[in-house]
């Protein structure tokens, strides 16, 4: 009997190639789509695990300078000799590649590639010439080295290892460490920190790694896309499935007839497509590695660019993200063929004698009650919701309730145009228009969000493009941007600067926690560069006179959103060791557009008073602009600045807007992709209905019509459609880009950005959508031009 079913089932698909084509390949894009942005995700995070595990952040406390400065060797030994366990570390740049010295005697036995617990050749990587450990594609980018190349793949990406000699030595800087690694165990008996060295500090473990916190949003964003991409990819298998069950109802009536159990009918079916999900999984999973191969350069350049976290530019096949891939295409297929095999459980056993075309209209009171309630539901979290998860429940609920709410919309639509036509044929197309909205309701429904997709990003993206720019104008009006080494030479700086800059500005910083949050405390001069250039978005009266003479801070958005903060808000700064802290009143917010953390703003007389020791690192040079080459070569000569550490404001915003550019290059590949996907589930259901609909053109034909007139009818029902779907999906779309712009983006990032329209992009994105529906049902009306009139006389003799 089990044979007998195998055989049955398998006919079907036999007699009807091209739905299982459709079942296959739509399945195979929704779980590529998916599947690539998980290898994206999990490739990331394996960087960050690397990266934390390679440097010891979130693992053991730091000591470092007060200044920010690098620690004399001298003082790393009198630590040692104190009872401190400590451990030091040296770190630079050689080119793109981060070198990072360790000690192996004293480093913890995991950070060291080659210390004595690892089994490598402990005594080459100490001894001339040393050997430096990198992932391969790192030592590729390294300069020829005197020293063996050994490569490790647990190394972070972009990040060389040796010995702390040995880096010494290649970044030029003999007898200074950077920081000290605590280890965990420490004598009773070591003597106080503050009597070894005073100019030292303890930094706490961050207990996590703080990347992967800062890019969680970032990440959770890319799933939301992918997860939308495959649900676009599901509306096709779950019109393929349909389509299937429909058309084996007389065959499933046969089989029980003959006696064949209902329950063993419905695991063989389930089976069935438990295989074709693994299958189409299988190649979707290959595909989603291609499409992650193509992207992940683009994001791991965005991460870094916007978090300073570098990834892997290379793919590893990992079973993380290609087991998710094959779950998700089962999940997927279940959930798609859950209604068809519910409704065949309980068919009766003499029902079906006819397939029930998809053409017929059926449930739309119940669906545009779902989809009211979908909406209803994004509205009240639109509202009251709070956290990033929220803001992604609100968007979930918003694009299906939108999607369920176009059947009954077009239904409606096309109903008032038929009301109006006068002529007979416009009456029948109108009529015949309607009819078919339930069969291509999943296509177009995926074409809907398709649409809505790539208009609420494309509007998002564009409104982030605009003010980002204002932004770089506003905040990168100096013309020259020099990098100062240590104090000396921020010293020279100033006296070369000072006969040829109408305005010096000192850039200060210090790390703090700042109302419980990681933040930045800055230290600005007094300026007309600040006052003229920085928009507020919100300031009390004379804001500016009163930061200059300190008597409150300026904070950025990140901030003010996440600590809930206020005008006149006072907030605690906190001073150096042995400063006391200082409570200051909130003067104004202003937008910081790219940065993850929270920032105060001081005037450079209050910070200093705070952080004595803290030094400048960086001067941002007010001078015309035809005088600027002349400045870097005074600077040059007198201060003895690299050309490196010299940037003008032009190369500085090329190289933020080059940053911005490659930040939502995944989310428009994904967007090109849904489309493709939403066009090919509309030529699919044109092609599998394309059978179905001879009973109700033959009449038509047998009136008069001509095949060709047909057939161009049917061409012109599709443009319509596809105008209709598109006019709805452009309301949808812009309401998906408030919530990205007002709800998400706040949540994630802290900022809030204005929106701005932009209607060419709209009307370019309809055509394109025409054009993509305009191919998609060329074929299936070339087919029906060029049936055979035989076949359309078919239909009359045929019992119906």
């Amino acid at each position: 009997m089990t044979a007998a079913i195998l055989s049955a089932l398998a006919s079907h698909w036999r007699r009807n190639p091209l739905q299982l084509l459709t079942l296959l390949v739509g399945l195979a894009l929704s779980t590529a789509l998916w599947s690539g942005v998980q290898a994206i995700n999990a490739e990331a995070r394996a960087s960050y695990g690397a990266a934390a595990a390679t440097l010891g952040e979130g693992q053991f406390a730091q000591i470092t300078a007060r200044n920010g400065g690098a620690i004399p060797q001298q003082t790393y030994v009198a630590l040692r000799r104190a009872g401190w366990m400590v451990s030091p570390v040296v770190e630079g740049r050689l080119g793109p590649v981060r070198i990072l010295g360790l000690e192996p005697l004293t480093a913890p036995g995991d950070l060291v590639p080659a210390g004595p617990e690892s089994g490598a050749d402990f005594q080459a990587f100490l001894s001339a010439p040393g050997q430096v450990f990198a992932r391969e594609d790192t030592l590729a980018r390294l300069p020829d080295l005197d020293s063996e190349a050994v490569v490790s793949p647990d190394v972070a990406p972009d990040t060389a290892i040796a010995d702390i000699g040995l880096a010494q030595r290649l970044l030029n800087r003999p007898g200074q460490i950077d920081r000290l690694i605590v280890l965990p165990n420490q004598p009773l008996t070591r003597r106080p920190l503050a009597d070894v060295a005073p100019d030292l500090t303890v930094v706490a473990p961050q207990g996590g790694n703080d990347i992967s916190q800062l890019t969680d949003s970032f990440h959770l964003n890319l799933t939301a896309f992918g997860l939308l991409s495959f649900a676009v990819g599901l509306f096709i298998v779950h019109g393929a499935i349909g389509l299937a069950f429909e058309q084996r109802r007389a065959m499933v009536r046969t089989l029980r007839a003959l006696g064949a159990p209902l329950g063993r009918l419905i695991a063989l079916m389930a089976a069935e497509l438990a295989v074709l999900a693994l299958v189409a999984g299988l190649i979707g999973v290959a595909l989603g590695y291609l499409i992650a191969a193509a992207l992940l350069p683009d994001v791991a350049a965005t991460l870094r660019g916007l978090y300073g976290a570098d990834v892997s530019g290379q793919m590893t096949l990992r079973p993380v993200w290609w087991l998710s891939g094959l779950a998700i295409a089962l999940v997927g297929t279940a959930v798609a063929a859950s209604g068809a095999l519910w409704s065949l459980a309980r068919m009766p056993l003499l029902s079906g004698a006819h397939a029930r075309a998809l053409t017929m209209s059926h449930r739309h009171g119940r669906q545009s009650a779902v989809a009211a309630g979908l909406l209803v539901i994004a509205a009240a979290l639109a509202i009251g919701g709070q956290g990033l998860q929220a803001g992604f429940a609100m968007l979930g609920a918003l694009l299906i309730g939108g999607a369920l709410a176009l059947p009954p919309v077009l239904t409606l639509l096309l109903s008032w145009a038929e009301r109006r036509a006068r002529a007979p044929v416009t009456q029948w197309f109108w009529a015949d228009t309607r009819q078919q909205v339930p069969g291509l309701s999943l296509a177009l429904m995926a074409l809907m969000l398709a649409m809505a997709a790539n208009v609420g990003v494309s509007t998002m993206v564009s409104s982030f493009r605009l003010t980002f720019v204002g932004f770089l104008d506003q905040r990168l009006a100096a013309e020259l941007y020099v990098r100062v080494e240590d104090p000396a030479q921020a010293d020279a700086i100033t006296a070369a600067a000072t006969r040829h800059a109408h305005a010096i500005l000192p850039l200060l910083s210090v790390d703090r926690q700042i109302a419980g949050l990681p933040g930045e405390i800055l230290g600005q001069r007094d300026d007309a560069t600040y006052r003229d250039n920085w928009r507020l978005l919100r300031a009390v009266p004379d804001a500016w006179d009163r930061l200059a003479q300190g008597e409150g801070v300026l904070i950025n958005e990140q901030i003010y959103r996440r600590a809930d903060l206020d005008l006149g808000t006072e907030i605690a700064v906190p001073g150096d060791t042995g400063m006391p802290d200082v409570t200051l009143p909130v003067l104004g917010v202003y937008g910081d557009y790219g940065n993850p953390v929270g920032q105060v703003v001081l005037t450079e007389t209050l910070f200093r008073n705070l952080f004595p020791d803290a030094t400048v690192t960086q001067f941002g040079l007010r001078v015309d602009p035809g005088r600027v080459d002349a400045l870097r070569d005074r600077l040059s000569a007198e201060a003895g600045v690299a050309e490196s550490a010299m940037i003008d404001q032009a190369a500085v915003k090329a190289a933020s807007l080059a940053v911005f550019e490659r930040t939502f290059t995944v989310t428009a590949a994904l967007n090109v992709l849904t489309l493709a996907v939403a066009g090919f589930a509309i030529l699919m259901s044109l092609l599998t209905l394309a059978a179905m609909r001879l009973p109700q053109l033959a009449p038509v034909w047998a009136l008069g019509s001509t095949r060709r007139r047909l057939a161009e009818l049917d061409l012109l029902r599709a443009l319509v459609l596809a105008t209709l779907t598109g006019a709805l999906a452009l309301p949808l779309g812009l309401a998906l880009a408030w919530s990205l712009l007002a709800i998400v983006n706040v949540e994630a990032f802290g900022w809030r950005l204005p929106m701005y329209l932009f209607p060419l992009d709209y009307l370019r994105l309809g055509m394109l959508t025409l054009l993509a529906a305009a191919i998609a049902a060329i074929w299936p009306a070339w087919r029906l031009s060029r049936t055979p009139p035989a076949q359309l006389l078919g239909v009359f003799r045929h019992e119906r």
